[in-house]
């Protein structure tokens, strides 16, 4: 057992998760937040919020809005009963964490914080506008963290006056569950500040993992190729149901559609308009996601999304709506219909991670494979017993991949443009490092 495929993988993710905290350049820390503001009451700052009272720090949980203020306390008070009802929490410890945390309608009590965790809209005027406050008020040694998950984080620091103590702390939802903590390096973030994300993700439990700036950071840039390939096969003549079952085939625990139906679509959605926007796509571009959006189809939450929901139960349901919606789509971009293999799906899917796992790794926004893998593993629930999407690559073949993205950039384009460094590495023989 010990020399079988599984079992080199979990221990690479071992290792891997350990060697995440060494960064080249990056002192020590043993830095320990005792106090802390999270500007933002929604799902995100309530769950931040748990995550740092369950890591011993006093927590002021800020909303200009009275009304959902007190829902952010009552959602967190209604948590932590749940998680003591079960048996995994006393009734003492349920207390203290209940204890450290207090609520506040005003940017002041952020005044004389060790650390301020940004958790609102993400907008990035609307982020902007918080940091310009919070920078007026804050102690000139408090950490300024963002978490935002995909924006910006030098254009957040821009309108400070300290862009060296501000950083990105991308949290997973939820927040006082996920493990993995996506620290974000700006242009100027000091690496003593760097260092310090790092020890406040061990103090709250977390795997930290850094990562530089850029669209999407690690794990949402890769995840906007997997899911652009997942839309694409839909309209190619898949189900949703048919590619969410290949992949939990794979090994995840839920496939594409599931999951978002779960988030939200509403959320990836404000992401996709936003990237329109900036940068309009290379090409073939998927509406299917944005016509349920328009439909107010955003998923779980109002009862249908990619699937239909029944009244108080979270079972997915194949929806003929969706199905028709999504043959009209391609008849209206002259896409053909036809049987998709599994094989295919599970091709296209993960080898999208894998090619743009590996321009993040050779752009220098993760800075090992390693890095890669923790991020999937602990932050999307990629297989552990797979080692994370670069670590399987290097375990099918970097050379067999490798020919299979040139026969997809054959069959579809520019969007499966093989990464130099795969290239490089499957020509050579080399592996990941």
């Amino acid at each position: 057992m010990r020399e079988s495929e599984q079992s080199k993988a979990r221990i690479h993710i071992f290792f891997a998760e350990r060697e995440a905290a060494k960064v080249p350049g990056v002192p020590r820390s043993s830095y320990k937040a005792k106090t802390a503001a999270v500007i933002g009451s929604g799902t995100m700052g309530g769950g931040i919020s748990m995550a740092l009272a369950n890591g011993g720090v006093d927590v002021t949980v800020i909303d200009l809005d009275e009304a959902l203020v007190q829902r952010a306390k009552e959602t967190i008070a209604r948590n932590y009963d749940a998680t003591f009802k079960k048996g995994r929490l006393s009734q003492e410890e349920r207390d203290r964490r209940l204890g450290r945390l207090h609520f506040a309608t005003s940017l002041d009590a952020a005044r004389d914080v060790d650390l301020i965790i940004e958790a609102v809209f993400e907008e990035m005027d609307v982020k902007k506008d918080v940091f310009r406050k919070i920078d007026k008020l804050a102690r000139p040694d408090a950490i300024l963290a963002t978490n935002t998950s995909t924006l910006d984080i030098d254009a957040i620091a821009s309108v400070t006056s300290r862009p060296e103590r501000v950083i990105g702390t991308h949290f997973f939802s939820p927040a006082n569950v996920m493990k993995l903590l996506e620290i974000v390096r700006g242009a100027k973030t000091s690496p003593e500040l760097i260092g310090d994300a790092l020890s406040l993700s061990k103090q709250l439990a977390k795997v930290g993992v850094v990562s530089g700036n850029c669209d999407g950071f690690i794990g949402n840039r890769m995840l906007a190729h997997y899911r652009r390939e997942a839309d694409f096969l839909l309209e190619e003549g898949a189900t949703p149901q048919q590619i969410d079952r290949v992949i939990r085939e794979f090994g995840f625990p839920m496939g594409p559609y599931a999951m978002v139906d779960l988030a939200g679509l509403d959320i990836s959605w404000r992401v996709r308009k936003r990237r329109n926007a900036e940068r309009p796509p290379l090409g073939r571009y998927s509406k299917v996601a944005d016509r349920l959006c328009e439909m107010g189809r955003f998923g779980q939450k109002t009862g249908s999304g990619f699937y239909k929901y029944e009244s108080g139960n979270r079972t997915p349901l194949p929806d003929p709506e969706v199905e028709a919606l999504i043959r009209a789509a391609a008849r209206e971009d002259g896409i053909k219909q036809r049987e998709i293999t599994d094989d295919e799906i599970r091709k296209r899917c993960i080898y999208a991670l894998v090619n743009e796992g590996c321009n993040v790794l050779g752009d220098g926004i993760a800075i090992r494979a390693g890095d890669v893998d923790v991020v999937w593993v602990y932050g999307y629930a990629f297989p552990s017993w797979r080692g994370g999407p670069l670590r399987y690559a290097q375990s099918v073949g970097l050379r067999a991949v490798y020919d299979d993205i040139l026969a997809f950039q054959k069959q579809h384009g520019v969007y499966w443009t093989p990464s130099p460094l795969l290239e490089k590495l499957a020509m050579s023989g080399g592996a990941f490092t």
